[in-house]
């Protein structure tokens, strides 16, 4: 009867609140689900990738191949990926979560970043969101990518350290920055407090946020947790910023 009941509740609530397009708000079949055209819309991303910053290839040179980006300029960090091109529907949905509270997005976003990070979450010990200073954080109210890191942990069974990484300086937004200027920006911006060095000394950490653009803030994290002593570093994001965007 309980269950017959919750089925009817949700039957009623769907006829005066329809479900809609967590991208456009257009009808759908079900909630927290794209439409068929932001579905299409989405530029995921597939292999062939880059094998350390997981950027597309438009050809298929083998397995192991690294793009000139990571050749020039390694990351710090172990290995990326990501779910989709910052571009379309995709982009509209990291702007929707970022900006907009649109909070419920994150559990759909992280489904598809268990999806696209699987090899990563495999080896992963602990999940480590990318944090947001403690003034912009009260301004904001929430954190995008613990929100993102918490909904993955709770899909893949992997414990989330919400406080271990620190952002102590408040920078200037990165947006329309360049990547000397974004570094510059970013030095000295994390630390980790001395007493927690022990949750990261020897393991895997997947740093976890919602775009990557030139991977300054994300090269920034790795290497305060490089110090810390952990063994690897792996990055995963909703989106990435194409080289040279």
């Amino acid at each position: 009867m309980t269950r017959l009941l919750a089925r009817f509740g949700r039957g009623a609530l769907g006829i005066v609140y329809p479900p809609q397009c967590i991208a456009c708000n257009s009808a759908t079949g079900e909630p927290h689900a794209l439409c068929s055209t932001c579905w299409a819309g989405i530029p995921f991303i597939s292999d062939p990738v880059c094998a350390r910053l997981g950027t597309p290839f438009a050809h298929d040179f083998g397995p192991g191949m690294l793009s000139p980006a990571a050749i020039a300029d390694p990351p710090r960090f172990d290995c990326a990926r990501a779910v989709a091109i910052h571009e379309g529907a995709a982009k509209a949905m990291v702007a929707r979560l970022k900006y907009g509270e649109r909070l419920d997005l994150a559990r759909a976003m992280a489904r598809m970043m268990v999806h696209a990070g699987g090899p990563l979450l495999a080896c992963a010990d602990v999940l480590v969101p990318v944090p947001m200073h403690r003034g912009r954080l009260w301004q904001r109210r929430y954190n995008q990518a613990a929100l993102l890191a918490n909904e993955i942990g709770a899909l893949a069974a992997k414990p989330v350290l919400p406080d271990t990484l620190r952002r102590v300086k408040r920078t200037p937004p990165q947006v329309g920055l360049s990547r000397n200027e974004r570094r510059s920006n970013l030095a000295g911006a994390f630390l980790i407090e001395p007493g927690q060095k022990a949750v990261v000394e020897g393991r895997h950490c997947l740093v976890i946020d919602d775009v990557r653009t030139t991977g300054s803030t994300l090269n920034a994290c790795a290497h305060i947790l490089r110090q810390a002593g952990a063994a690897r570093i792996d990055v995963l994001t909703f989106t990435l910023v194409p080289e040279g965007a």
